[in-house]
């Protein structure tokens, strides 16, 4: 297989992105599609993300598989579903600003709640409430991320059990995406076959040399340095809802 050059560089960036999220289980994906939403139609954009995504947090599921809790992902999941039913009753799309100030404003908010309400991964009633809240930002903005990230990072799971839960609703989240703009790919020009497959290997490639970096971070310095990407992302989110605000 021959790749051109912006090819080359989409699947170094796969490759990236994946070694970053396989460390810290978040903001890999977030680049990713910022990248992929500059050089390509958003069908396509959309559906290789969600292909990449997949790839990258199956393979990190299955490299940690023995760190997967399923309680926390059967909590999140029901929390979810629930969400989809009740915002079925009331179809609201916020407009682009509102949305990143919701994304922005997650994390900080969560921060500031009492400490009974605050995220725990290893209770099933937080675990209901915050995925209904996680659906219910990505029925309204389309991502979830930062309080995904906020959930996860609650409680007493250890690292590699942060990362390895986090993959399996990863997963399942972008599963769904990928049929959706799966379908709309398909009446605007096929993924290219070259590049999906590209994309499967760059995100196991890049997922599993995050393994040992994430083996030899202490619970310490993990819970630190993700943290800081989390609140560098919130920090992101609502400058850009400032700038989107200041337009109108």
């Amino acid at each position: 297989m021959i790749f051109e050059t912006t090819e080359i560089l989409i699947i170094a960036a796969m490759v990236g992105t994946a070694f970053l999220s396989g460390i810290f289980g978040m903001a890999g994906g977030l680049i990713l599609i910022g990248i992929l939403l500059a050089v390509l139609p958003l069908p396509e954009a959309m559906a290789l993300h969600a292909t990449t995504q997949i790839a990258s947090n199956g393979w990190r599921a299955l490299l940690w598989r023995q760190h997967i809790r399923w309680r926390p992902i059967g909590a999140f999941i029901a929390g979810s579903g629930l969400a989809v039913v009740l915002w079925s009753f009331w179809l609201f799309v916020p407009s682009r600003a509102l949305a990143s100030l919701f994304l922005g404003l997650g994390p900080f908010v969560v921060r500031a709640l009492p400490s009974w309400l605050r995220p725990n991964a290893t209770s099933s009633a937080s675990g209901i409430g915050y995925g209904g809240g996680c659906m219910s930002l990505m029925l309204l903005t389309g991502v979830s991320g930062p309080l995904v990230d906020a959930y996860f990072l609650g409680g007493t799971l250890e690292r590699r059990e942060i990362v390895a839960t986090k993959a399996i609703v990863q997963v399942a989240g972008h599963g769904a995406k990928l049929l959706y703009f799966g379908g709309l790919v398909a009446t605007a020009g096929a993924l290219d076959p070259k590049m999906a497959l590209a994309a499967i290997a760059a995100s196991m490639l890049g997922a599993s040399l995050a393994r040992p970096v994430l083996d030899r971070l202490t619970e310490t310095n993990y819970r630190l340095w993700a943290n800081w990407l989390l609140t560098t992302i919130a920090v992101l989110y609502l400058c850009q809802a400032a700038y989107l605000y200041a337009l109108t």
